[in-house]
């Protein structure tokens, strides 16, 4: 064990010893993490540990999760907060579809005593999303000969620290986002790194609405709808400014608002208060009666993993995350029902979307001061609703494709052999 695993070990167990005798104080999401244990019925050496730290996650999952689980692989998908659990609750069963090779739970504590359980029968390879980069964990599962892999792998400059250095080189494979994370992880020592591409760009069609939208649909049809989503802090107030604004031009102007952070939802509902403006709450009870949407303004949507859908329910996108913070969300998701998208300067966690997508003017890029006139003038060209699904993505989307088939391709040679299918 080198100087920096030793100190990372160290830190880590002392941090673990800590928070098992204070665990009753702690948040949910500690205490989540420090009983996280795999199903006793797991086969040793025969199942896949795939890890998704939180919710954006684990919708990146689903498509790579579908197709190990239909060549009969024994999954088990970990996240790691309580926003996540939330999703994998409600969401496992339909990932399933009654199959049994799947189960669900919380990610560990990376120290010994939080490690244990899932080596207790190991798995036969681990995956994990994006940045999920855990020292103790690696080192584990090279020193028992087990594969471990990171797809999407996305590396920042402020991910690129000396412990993340320790993990990346106990790291069986990684297939990178894109050039400029595949050549970081090759500097920092990773063995193996090939470009598998953005996941993010070949998502599975989310799953249709439940039936309360029907009611919604038809009270607001005539109607353009703004949708807003993954908005931060301090973007929902310039939002609603904007809104305001093009609502003057266009009395019967609806918004769809959908924050980033569940732990945000009633400061944002607070917000709709204050300036009186008429909404309802999508977590709430939904009216049996278009009549009864015909006086509200605003949806807040806080439910989680609807988002995706619900692009399409409008007649302009707004994707959040680039206005008041620098890295932005996946503009893909709107844009793939043909309708115009505006996303804020800050936009570096997506260049490699959005570089195509603005060149293709499927999304333009608005500083603050420019949002009202722009969504006017969107609103005039746009259709009230897309012509698109993600079924049916528009032509110019095509070339972003195909980041799914490339990252199989990459895992094949990892998978346990007795469920592989050739």
């Amino acid at each position: 064990m080198d100087f920096t695993h030793a100190s990372y070990a160290a830190l880590v167990n002392l941090a673990g010893g800590s928070a098992r005798a204070l665990r009753r104080a702690l948040p949910d999401g500690w205490r989540l993490r420090l009983e996280a244990a795999p199903p006793e019925d797991l086969p040793a050496g025969g199942w896949i540990w795939l890890h998704a730290v939180s919710v954006g996650e684990l919708l990146l999952a689903e498509g790579l999760l579908a197709r190990l689980l239909a060549a009969g692989h024994r999954v088990h998908l970990t996240t790691g907060t309580t926003a996540g659990m939330a999703l994998l609750t409600e969401r496992l069963p339909r990932w399933a579809a009654g199959s049994g090779l799947l189960s669900g739970g919380a990610f560990p504590v990376d120290d010994g005593a939080g490690l244990r359980p899932f080596f207790a029968a190991p798995p036969a390879l681990f995956i994990a999303l994006e940045t999920e980069l855990w020292p103790n964990l690696l080192r584990a599962l090279r020193m028992k000969g087990i594969p471990s892999a990171v797809v999407n792998g996305r590396l920042t400059a402020r991910s690129r620290g000396v412990f993340v250095a320790s993990a990346i080189r106990d790291l069986s494979l990684v297939a990178a986002r894109d050039e400029a994370s595949a050549e970081a992880f090759a500097q920092m020592g990773a063995t193996q790194v090939a470009l598998g591409g953005n996941l993010k760009a070949d998502l599975p069609p989310p799953p249709p609405l439940h039936a309360g939208w029907a009611k919604l649909r038809e009270a607001w049809a005539a109607d353009p709808v703004l949708v807003a989503g993954n908005t931060v802090e301090g973007e929902e107030t310039l939002l609603l400014e904007a809104w305001a604004s093009a609502k003057a031009a266009r009395p019967g102007l609806k918004l769809i608002l959908a924050p980033r952070q569940p732990r945000r939802f009633d400061e944002v509902a607070r917000l709709f208060e204050t300036r009186g403006r008429a909404f309802r709450r999508a977590s709430e009870a939904w009216p049996d009666e278009s009549e009864a949407w015909r006086g509200v303004e605003a949806l807040l949507l806080d439910t989680l993993g609807e988002l995706p859908r619900v692009y399409g329910e409008g007649s302009v996108a707004l994707v959040g995350g680039g206005w008041r913070a620098g890295g932005g969300h996946n503009p893909l998701e709107p844009a793939r029902f043909g309708m115009p998208v505006l996303i804020g300067p800050g936009f570096s966690n997506f260049e490699d979307l959005v570089v195509p997508l603005r060149a293709s003017r499927a999304v333009r890029i608005v500083e603050e001061e420019g949002l009202p006139g722009v969504i006017r003038g969107a609103l005039e060209e746009a259709p009230l609703r897309p012509g698109f699904s993600p079924e049916a993505p528009p032509p110019h989307l095509a070339g972003l494709l195909g980041a799914l088939d490339r990252t199989w391709h990459l895992l094949e040679p990892l998978l346990p052999k007795a469920a592989r299918r050739d």
